[in-house]
């Protein structure tokens, strides 16, 4: 059963223990060894007392004080294998020796300083065994032959230090290898969470850079037809009743405007709605973490690579002649110029080419009413150029008349637009008092 990272962070820490112990129950477990031990060194310096000639009190007292050391393995284990090593003389400290010489070897301390301090432990026990031995071989105490004395005193000392050496070493490879686990457990979690908030600012990135693309799309379609049905709304009162002909025709062009601008909306609403469709069923459903940040990444890469899905329908150069049409009809004086072999482009370079365009022209109706207007498309080896620039206009109150609003929007989502692209965009007066745009996007 696996345990998330809320729920661990529900459960409460170990109890810390007193002085250096970690916990409580590492101080019960050493202060227990450290009263056994003491009662062993104690009982054995009694038999050390009777054959050093010194009083059984005394030998007690060693006793007792050289196994209590064994209460400090944890603090320092090199102090308790060398008091082990130091009784080894008096026969006592086996209890001593054993877990100290495993709680070195499970340790931190460099591997040359283990294998100093066993080998001292392992000729200590040694000599040790074989002069006992001897001695015991010598008095009659003790009958076999002398080829058993040194193969005993090697196997005891091996005995002795080997295995609390190796249990020691085992034991601290694998704490250390847990808590590397355990270090790299919390590592990937972090980055885990790491990546998901990335992952949610690239997506929340995307977002507002689609709700700026599909304003800008909104801007383009509403301003322009809505700009020309205006127009053409302000012409028909004008000859209404001196030219019934050209007020049915202009009000057949404002007819068909509504209806172009009114699909183009429905197109774009239905991308709205079907993305949202989508966001609710992913909301809805249990989704991973890291397919939560694929997503979010996937939906950010196709924000970066231009949005060639969402902007596979659109506009096109084709079309370009038919917008100029539709200016012309609203009494706009306009020239195209076209350079160079017409080509196909990328979806979204020829959509681009066609709002700046488009939204060139809108400006030319809001702002500059009846002036001559002179569009210029030029395709190149490695890119694509166009300019609209227009003259003053004939009467400076023809913009007006129109009731034209204007938010300020046109210019900046046109170099938006372009830049995104890698393009340059320049705009601004020109000496004849009209206004130029200018364009030019990377093929």
């Amino acid at each position: 059963m696996t345990t998330t990272g809320e729920e661990r962070a529900e459960v409460p820490p170990p109890e810390a223990g007193p002085w250096w112990w970690d916990r409580v129950r590492s101080a019960v477990l050493d202060v227990s060894l450290g009263v056994v031990s003491a009662l062993e060194c104690g009982l054995e310096g009694v038999r050390f007392a009777g054959d050093a000639g010194i009083p059984v009190a005394a030998g007690v007292v060693f006793g007792v004080l050289a196994g209590s050391v064994l209460v400090l393995r944890r603090r320092w284990p090199i102090a308790v294998v060398l008091v082990s090593i130091a009784v080894l003389p008096a026969q006592m400290g086996m209890l001593l020796g054993i877990v100290g010489l495993y709680t070195l070897a499970a340790s931190e301390l460099p591997r040359r300083i283990i294998a100093s301090l066993a080998g001292m432990s392992f000729v200590g026990t040694l000599i040790v065994m074989f002069v006992w031995m001897r001695q015991g071989v010598d008095r009659g105490d003790l009958t076999f032959g002398d080829w058993v004395v040194p193969f005993a005193s090697v196997t005891t000392a091996l005995g002795v230090t080997a295995p609390p050496l190796l249990l020691g070493l085992y034991v601290g490879a694998r704490r250390r290898l847990m808590e590397s686990l355990r270090e790299r457990a919390d590592s990937l979690e972090r980055e885990l969470q790491l990546l998901a908030e990335r992952a949610e600012e690239r997506a929340e990135w995307a977002r507002g850079e689609e709700r700026t693309r599909i304003a800008r799309e909104m801007h383009d379609v509403v301003a322009h037809r809505v700009s020309l049905m205006v127009v053409h709304a302000a012409a028909l009162q004008a000859v209404a009743r001196k030219d019934p002909e050209k007020a049915v025709k202009n009000a057949a062009l404002v007819g068909d405007m509504g209806r172009q601008a009114l699909t183009e909306l429905r197109e774009m609403l239905g991308v709205l709605r079907s993305g949202a469709a989508t966001a609710d069923r992913a909301r809805g459903a249990a989704v991973p973490l890291a397919a939560v940040g694929a997503a979010a990444a996937a939906a950010a890469d196709r924000e970066l690579s231009g949005g060639e899905e969402s902007t596979a329908e659109g506009p096109c150069l084709s079309e370009l002649e038919e917008l100029i049409g539709q200016s012309a009809a609203a009494g706009m004086v306009v020239e195209l110029s076209v350079e160079g072999e017409t080509r196909e482009y990328a979806p979204k370079i020829e959509q681009t080419a066609y709002r700046v365009v488009q939204e060139a022209l809108t400006n030319v109706h809001k702002h500059a009413a009846g002036a001559k207007t002179q569009v210029r498309l030029a395709h190149r080896t490695s890119e694509i150029a166009m300019q609209v620039e227009n003259g003053p206009p004939p009467e400076p109150s023809s913009a007006s008349a129109a009731r034209l609003p204007s938010g300020g929007n046109g210019l900046v989502g046109m170099k938006e637009r372009v830049v995104a692209l890698g393009g340059v965009f320049v705009s601004g007066p020109t000496d004849a008092g009209g206004f130029r745009v200018s364009a030019v996007i990377p093929a």
